[in-house]
């Protein structure tokens, strides 16, 4: 199917299993090793012996680490942590929320930077998605009423496996423990391959396991709080918050997802797009999830945007219009199969292969895998750290039919930034069977067709005279019965009564009430149940992961630290810095400003009094891509009524450029819309002497 992709190169498989016996070689070199050191300091050998047997040990443990990196893919993306989070709350990306009263976990506010980079990428989003796929937009209420919630599963089953630890009561996700003791044991000194191979498959599996999996794993390896506190048992704990509305006090909750909000409002869609399939309709809004332990800044957060597309199609027919334009994108794909291996790794392959072969079911789930890569690339995240990770068949829902996540490397490990799942027709079946709304669409056949159909008749007077007044909702229930319903029906009655809910009232119906029969007739087509591909962005993980990938710090100067984020998705795009606190600067700055902001290119205006080199390390560290100047040649030919210049400083390189100020905001704009680059502008004006 393809060859191993690790670390930014191709490995095929006989290669990949060469390495995989080396390393296991390597590890039991290790063993031996300090097998051989404690034998030597327990028959109390010369210190001559015992150093050569140490020195023998660390270089074993080098030649396994070295071939474990080759092999494994990274846990982790090797940043100075540190440094970063005092960048980020330093200068306003986003902090805590409420603060000053101490913070509410799991809620954050955002900064004027931290702000414009969320609506840059929202807005970058849109158009890339919305506007190049013709998808409806829309927007829907966060309070969501109980029974929405009901129908579509979530009061029942949106539940995380959570333990209690019992000494300080504080609440934790089960799994994430064990995730954590797992990593910990992984990277403990002098562990065995076998062990090591152990530990991996168990963090892997462990939001796999059920509760009763969960309490004997926790129990076999003696897992604590981080406290190190005895726990409870592991139970479920349901994540939405529930509210009420009203002087009635009707139960609602705040919506876990925005996609319900797409489900329920199908057939005025359908009929804005006059009946037809396929289509795609798209919602952007905020997203209350009540997690147990929100943790690793907006990576797990109780209130948060979520970007959610839902794409109708016919259960039959999953192919893509636009599939051909994506066929050739290669991409990393996590396959079940792979996960299940000695060596967990994903496979590079393009989609089109990926479709051909059945790694990917069908071609919209690829199309919206190739998209995703594409987005994802553009706005900053390094091709090497991000992969698609198919779902496990006890991780999906019954009902759905194929699931992949993005996952991207953070310095908190590789996290799920977006879904994309075949839900099949779960959701609009639901929300039918719940409400008797019409969830279908006709199609037509191509040649009329003769059919058997069981038809129920409702006697009204019979209806009437047992339920009085409260016969009309449940005739009216009756008459919206689909066939599949009809059917089961006519067979729990065969039996004697049977029961029907109708707006949370029972109703026992005898045999008398309903007539049953079978009738032909000629049908022109047929209503289908579409089905839903989804994709599912979260907004706050993929800016978290965007802002991790753009941070570094300059060779030159380890404490000058750089946001480099893409001038897609930066918060300003271009700074303008007098040369020196100087009022006769102050005009051609603010000219300069103007023409910036006119043609739409947001600016920021840095005068403080500190050296100019000073002012550039503030604009890097918000993550700015371009900086205009103006200094003293700029007043000079202004003033002498020439074509004034200023220099244009490049961000990511540091170099700079002498452009005239009547061509620097076309120069900036084609930059930025991808029509030229910085070196083709390096190439065509004068290259300035850098400040920096």
């Amino acid at each position: 199917l393809g060859f191993v992709f690790v670390f930014g190169y191709e490995m095929d498989p006989a290669k990949e299993e060469a390495l995989l016996a080396e390393w296991k070689k390597a590890t039991k070199a290790v063993e031996d090793a300090v097998e051989l050191v404690k034998n030597l300091k327990d028959n109390k050998a010369s210190k001559e012996e015992i150093g050569q047997a140490v020195q023998q040990m660390k270089n074993a443990r080098e030649a396994a680490t070295k071939l474990q990196k080759e092999l494994f893919l990274p846990d982790k993306l090797d940043i100075d942590h540190d440094a970063f989070e005092n960048l980020l709350l330093r200068r306003f990306f986003f902090c805590p929320s409420f603060s000053i009263y101490g913070g509410a976990k799991g809620f954050y506010d955002f900064g004027p930077p931290g702000c414009a980079i969320k609506n840059n990428l929202i807005n970058f989003w849109r158009q890339f998605f919305v506007l190049e796929e013709n998808m409806f937009e829309i927007d829907t209420a966060a309070v969501t009423p109980a029974q929405v919630l009901k129908a579509s599963g979530h009061v029942k089953k949106f539940n995380d496996s959570t333990v209690k630890d019992l000494t300080t009561g504080t609440y934790h996700r089960a799994d994430h423990l064990l995730e954590d003791a797992m990593t910990e044991l992984m990277n403990a000194p002098n562990v065995s391959a076998d062990k090591v191979a152990e530990y991996r498959l168990i963090r892997t599996n462990a939001d796999d396991y059920n509760l009763e999996q969960l309490s004997e794993i926790l129990k076999k390896y003696e897992i604590k709080s981080p406290d190190g506190n005895d726990i409870s048992e592991p139970f479920l704990a349901n994540l939405m918050f529930n509210t009420t509305v009203g002087s009635n006090q009707s139960p609602c909750f705040l919506r876990p997802e925005t996609a319900q909000g797409i489900f329920v409002n199908f057939p005025r869609l359908l009929e804005f797009n006059g009946q037809r399939l396929p289509f795609a309709a798209a919602t952007i809004g905020l997203a209350h999830r009540n997690e147990i332990a929100p943790r690793a800044g907006l990576l797990r957060v109780r209130e948060f945007t979520m970007a959610e597309i839902e794409h109708f199609c016919y259960p039959d027919d999953k192919d893509h219009p636009k599939f051909v334009t994506v066929k050739d994108t290669v991409v990393r794909l996590f396959s079940v199969e792979r996960q299940l291996r000695e060596v967990p790794t994903p496979l590079t392959m393009t989609i089109g292969d990926a479709v051909s072969n059945g790694v990917i079911q069908n071609e919209t789930v690829g199309y919206f895998i190739a998209r995703v890569q594409l987005f994802l690339e553009i706005i900053g995240i390094k091709k090497e750290y991000l992969l698609f990770r198919q779902h496990k068949a006890n991780e999906m829902a019954h009902y759905a039919k194929d699931c992949w996540d993005a996952e991207i490397l953070t310095s908190h490990g590789w996290i799920e930034a977006l879904g994309i799942a075949d839900r099949a027709c779960y959701d609009l079946s639901k929300h039918a069977k719940s409400t008797g709304a019409r969830m279908t669409v006709f199609r037509r056949f191509k040649e009329p067709k003769e059919v058997e159909e069981l038809v129920l008749t409702p006697s009204k007077s019979k209806i009437g005279s047992a339920f009085k007044r409260e016969a009309k909702p449940l005739i009216e229930h009756l008459g919206k019965l689909s066939e599949e319903e009809v059917k089961e029906l006519q067979q729990n009655i065969s039996n004697g009564n049977a029961s029907v809910s109708v707006n949370d009232k029972e109703y026992v119906i005898t045999p008398e009430m309903v007539e049953f029969k079978n009738t032909k007739k000629k049908i022109n087509g047929e209503n289908i149940v579409p089905s839903v591909i989804e994709p599912s962005f979260g907004v706050g993980r993929i800016m978290y992961a965007l802002l991790e990938h753009s941070f570094y710090a300059r060779e030159s100067d380890s404490r000058r630290t750089v946001v480099g984020l893409s001038p897609v998705i930066a918060p300003v795009k271009c700074s303008v810095l007098p040369l020196q606190q100087d009022s006769r600067l102050l005009p051609v700055v603010q000219r300069v400003s103007s023409l910036l902001t006119t043609a739409g290119i947001s600016t920021k205006v840095d005068d403080v009094g500190q050296s100019i080199g000073k002012r550039y390390a503030r604009t890097d560290e918000i993550g700015i891509p371009f900086g205009i100047t103006i200094d003293y040649d700029t007043l000079e030919e202004s003033e002498k009524g020439g074509n004034p210049t200023v220099t244009l400083r490049d961000r990511d390189t540091t170099k700079q450029i002498r452009v005239p100020i009547s061509e620097v905001t076309d120069l900036i704009l084609n930059i930025l819309r991808g029509n030229t680059s910085w070196v083709e502008a390096s190439q065509n004006y004068p290259v300035q002497e850098s400040s920096d």
